[in-house]
């Protein structure tokens, strides 16, 4: 299947006469088993119900992995795909461009299981081959980043990951699989947080891990324990939204692209960043990676903090709120809510000075948003 029906067919069997078109919810914690065996154990926790079983085929399907696994939430896929890969004495390298939770649980809670972490700036390559060690087991990046839209050249990563013997993860939270599949870039790993783009209506929290078979399984092992299987109703959300994903996504690559264009001609605006205005720092290696630059964009606008907020407050349409990848243009401060634990300094240091502002672009007419943002300006 092409990647616009796999959302749709992917995964799912054929249906026999009588069967109904739309998935079922199947809501039940408890399954009828077997007598005499444990083979077919049906169990709500261990991830392995109706629903949960065809979406993560499809997810599967759709990032060109050999397995999946859905989760409750993208930091517990984040979490329990992290703990699959290290033990204690271990060490991580990782972007040092990362959400505001994922460095959280690098910099706490994986120290606190004697995990070794060590944060690396993206545009420094040799920073990442001097700071392998030989307890390494894996390198940690996302593409493109959270808030700032940038986008890494996986191609150097990927070869030193093989080359040493470790596991390259790339969350692609941002991309989704319609723009960018990183397992076809050498990754080795790639988590999504679903509640975004592959769910598309901010009404269902989850998470995704892809990659082998047998990895999938240890990842599997670490949600049952630690308990972050999804709900039933949250997984047939996210095969509903699943649906769309291919037209949602195009609409809001090209509403973003026009919405980008429109503020780079804007005094008050004094960066825009997009991965597709030729402007953007690394516009090339989004054109020769992704299949569409997104529908996620950043601002900073002239006057810092002060200035945001009262842009924040005239704008109409647009909705103040966190999260991403729905049909709604959503607008935050990633200093009230991704990285609002960092200094502003250290905020700074990663390009999220006071008066950044993150956008989501939605499918709503591109005329109409361009016309919220310009009379917010006024």
């Amino acid at each position: 299947m092409r990647k616009s029906t796999i959302p749709i067919h992917g995964g799912a069997p054929h249906a026999s006469a009588g069967a109904p078109v739309v998935t079922p919810i199947t809501q039940s914690v408890s399954f009828v088993q077997a007598l005499g065996t444990a083979d077919g154990l049906k169990y709500a926790r261990y991830g392995n119900t109706p629903n949960v079983e065809l979406v993560e085929r499809r997810l599967a399907l759709l990032d060109g992995g050999e397995a999946a696994v859905a989760l409750s939430s993208g930091m517990g896929a984040t979490a329990c795909a992290m703990l699959a890969l290290l033990r204690p004495g271990d060490h991580l390298l990782s972007s040092s461009w990362i959400y505001g939770g994922t460095y959280k649980l690098f910099a706490e809670e994986l120290r606190g299981f004697g995990i070794e972490v060590t944060l690396i700036d993206p545009l420094a390559p040799r920073m990442w081959r001097k700071a392998l060690r030989q307890t390494t087991r894996a390198i940690f990046v996302e593409s493109p980043v959270n808030p700032t839209c940038r986008v890494l050249d996986l191609a150097s990563l990927a070869n030193l990951a093989k080359a040493e013997g470790v596991a390259l993860v790339v969350d692609s939270t941002f991309g989704s699989p319609i723009n960018f599949r990183p397992l076809e870039h050498g990754a080795d790993v790639v988590i999504h947080s679903t509640t975004k783009y592959l769910n598309g209506h901010h009404d269902a929290l989850g998470g995704a891990v892809i990659g082998t078979s047998s990895y999938i399984e240890e990842v599997r092992r670490k949600m049952i324990v630690w308990g972050q299987a999804p709900d039933p109703f949250a997984v047939w959300l996210l095969e509903r939204g699943m649906k769309t994903l291919d037209v949602r996504v195009r609409r809001q690559n090209e509403n973003a692209q026009k919405l980008a264009e429109w503020c780079e001609t804007r005094p008050e605006f004094a960066r825009v960043l997009y991965p597709g205005l030729k402007s953007h720092p690394d516009h090339d290696i989004a054109q020769q990676c992704m299949d569409g630059f997104g529908g996620m964009m950043a601002v900073e606008v002239a006057g810092g903090g002060e200035a945001a907020e009262r842009f924040l407050a005239q704008l109409e349409m647009v909705t103040h709120a966190p999260s991403l990848g729905g049909v709604d243009t959503l607008v935050s401060e990633p200093r009230y809510t991704s990285h609002a634990s960092m200094t502003p300094e250290a905020r700074a240091e990663v390009g999220i000075p006071d008066g950044f502002l993150r956008f989501s672009v939605g499918i709503e007419d591109v005329g109409d948003l361009i016309a919220d943002f310009e009379q917010a300006l006024r």
